[in-house]
């Protein structure tokens, strides 16, 4: 009896051993991560990341080579510290520093030592690395820019954060990721597919070659060129006319939304954030707190519209039907209300129909306009309400939806702001008369004003600006770029406001910079421009603001510009709108006085006076 028992105990310990070592070989071996083996050590192979053209294939993003000093804590053996420092310019701080955050992560893991070192630093190092132990090169891309604009459309990359690691699990310590621009919205397209090898180590720690002869190890997937639908050349031209200057300028393609330029003033060099000096060159941007040139005006700077909103109130007004294009409203150098308060005007008094009110951007005309709007309505909050849904419908007041990672909503009031405000039934049109002209609770950012400006170009519908054309040669076919979007007005009531908008350039105040050839439609814009000095409200140099866009018949561009404390749309706004809307539709500008003029022009004066850097954020 006692020998069966002692058989069993046997049997039964020998099969466990055996269905053990079974699972571990034929069940668990093959299922885990080879890294489960201390013995394999995994080594990434990183992709290139996808190339960028501009509209007409001109190649804007490339690629260059860059090398990475990898450590894996644990396998590492004393070294000569001092002799190592000196090959990676570092000091033996950074060196202890560097370790104990490796460690931090994972002892056994590697993780980057010492990032992007140049060609002429790999020579130097290479040779040499087979005396550190725990340290080796890793070879990885960074981005070559064949362009020095275009810094805000592009972004940049940088080694993962900490809260890209906890927040991505595809993502590992060292690794580089898209921040702003296209880089990082169309990360996942551009970043490609790292390959890995896992290489077996012997109890030496030495390397004796592929784990199961490479069986599991994997190739790395390219990243995906794309196209943009940037005009690279008036790209540059727009920023080479915004050189001290301060503002934002939008070119879309009206028939499409795409988006030709994205201009934002004061920008820099893309290639200052690329390499081991790019930490260096963030942070003396990022501290630059007068010219802000990392703060994207085209997208986040949120400005009172100024004239260009009567275009809309026009509109708005001719759908409820409170005028016809016919309908005569006197100016009286301005409009009276309230009494004894005056709206003034610059357009010398008179009547006006509706064609000659846009183009002399009478204030008296607009104001009646607007009052007749509102007061149609039972109440000032139903008017309100009504009026704030046509604005809504030309994407104001929202972020639109275009393929970019940052952007402001503007703003619309709308009868919750004023009954707030004011309290209910205690206001009326006349309490908030300054939306009449594109003042008071309004706000627009430069991509939604050229967006509006494309609605009335297109007589009534808009496709969402987007800045991405192709992927790898193929179209985009995402609905929300390729539907058509429609505002709120029938588009038998835009041709009166476009007649309007051309007899801007024939007869009003855009005549004096005329297009010979192109017929254009545009409106001009003074906006005040208030902040706080020493507590008290300070009104400060207006910004200059234009809208056009051309052919009238077959728009092909539409275009937006804002110059901070620029004094009036015709100063600055307007002459640079015209020249970018001759040279994309021409290819070359024939006034070269006006082009040399803007140039050559410089706000830095302005921009130094006390209140220097605040202007733009004042309505944030």
């Amino acid at each position: 009896m006692r020998k069966l028992l002692l058989s069993s105990i046997i049997i039964f310990v020998a099969l466990i051993y055996i269905g053990r070592l079974s699972y571990l070989q034929l069940i668990w071996g093959n299922k885990d991560s080879p890294l489960n083996d201390t013995a394999i050590k995994q080594v990434f192979d990183y992709p290139e990341r996808g190339y960028i053209y501009d509209r007409n294939g001109k190649l804007l993003v490339a690629n260059q080579p860059s090398y990475d000093v990898m450590i894996i804590p644990r396998e590492v053996t004393p070294l000569d510290t001092l002799e190592f420092c000196s090959l990676l310019n570092i000091t033996k701080e950074d060196f202890t520093r560097k370790y104990d955050k490796a460690y931090v992560y994972s002892p056994r893991l590697p993780s980057v030592f010492v990032p992007q070192l140049s060609k002429e630093e790999y020579a130097a190092l290479q040779e040499k690395m087979h005396k550190y132990e725990g340290f080796y090169i890793q070879k990885r891309s960074l981005r070559h820019y064949q362009t020095d604009h275009g810094a805000n459309i592009f972004g940049y990359i940088r080694e993962v954060s900490e809260y890209d690691l906890r927040n991505n699990p595809n993502y590992q310590s060292g690794e580089l990721i898209g921040i702003q621009g296209v880089e990082e919205y169309y990360e996942d397209v551009l970043r490609g597919k790292k390959g890995v090898k896992y290489i077996q180590k012997d109890r030496f720690n030495r390397d004796i070659g592929p784990y199961k002869n490479g069986s599991y190890d994997t190739l790395p997937e390219q990243g995906k060129d794309i196209q943009l639908t940037i005009d690279i050349d008036l790209q540059t031209y727009g920023e080479e006319l915004m050189v001290n200057k301060r503002g934002g300028i939008v070119a879309l393609d009206p028939a499409t939304g795409e988006i030709l330029a994205l201009v934002t003033a004061p920008s820099y060099d893309p290639s200052l954030l690329v390499g081991r000096q790019r930490s260096k060159n963030y942070t003396q941007l990022y501290y630059d707190s007068i010219a802000n040139p990392l703060y994207d005006r085209s997208l986040l700077a949120m400005y009172p519209p100024g004239s260009p909103f009567k275009a809309l109130n026009a509109l708005a007004a001719l759908q409820e039907g409170v005028i016809d294009p016919s309908t005569r409203l006197t100016c009286q150098n301005g409009y009276y209300y309230k009494g004894r308060r005056l709206m003034g005007c610059h357009c010398g008094g008179g009547s006006r129909d509706l064609v000659r009110g846009v183009a002399l951007s009478c204030n008296g005309y607009f104001a009646n306009v607007y009052r007749r709007i509102i007061d149609k309505y039972p109440t000032s909050a139903e008017g309100m309400t009504a009026w704030e849904k046509h604005m809504n419908s030309f994407g104001l007041g929202d972020y639109l939806g275009y393929d970019l990672p940052i952007g402001k909503a503007g703003r619309i009031p709308n009868a919750d702001i004023y009954n707030r405000m004011y309290g209910k039934h205690r206001w009326y049109s006349t309490t908030n008369l300054s939306n009449a002209i594109g003042q008071g609770e309004i706000l627009t950012t430069p991509i939604q004003l050229a967006n509006i400006t494309a609605v009335i170009a297109n007589k009534g519908h808009y496709y969402t600006p987007h800045i991405l054309k192709k992927v790898e040669n193929q179209p985009i076919s995402d609905k929300n770029f390729t539907e058509k979007k429609y505002a709120t007005i029938d588009s038998k009531y835009f041709g009166p406001v476009i007649e309007g908008m051309a007899e801007v350039y024939r007869n009003g105040t855009a005549r004096s910079f005329q297009v010979p050839g192109i017929e254009i439609a545009g409106k001009t814009g003074t906006a005040e421009n208030f902040t706080r000095i020493d507590g008290k409200r300070t009104q400060l140099t207006d910004h200059s603001i234009f809208v056009a866009f051309a052919p009238v018949e077959n728009p092909k561009i539409a275009i937006a510009v804002f110059v901070e404390n620029g004094y009036w749309g015709s100063r600055y706004a307007g002459p640079i709108a015209s020249i970018m809307i001759e040279k994309y539709l021409k290819g070359e500008v024939t006034r070269k006085d006006l082009e040399k003029r803007m140039l050559e022009a410089s706000l830095q004066e302005e921009y130094a006076k006390p209140y220097s850097g605040k202007p733009f954020r004042i309505n944030e």
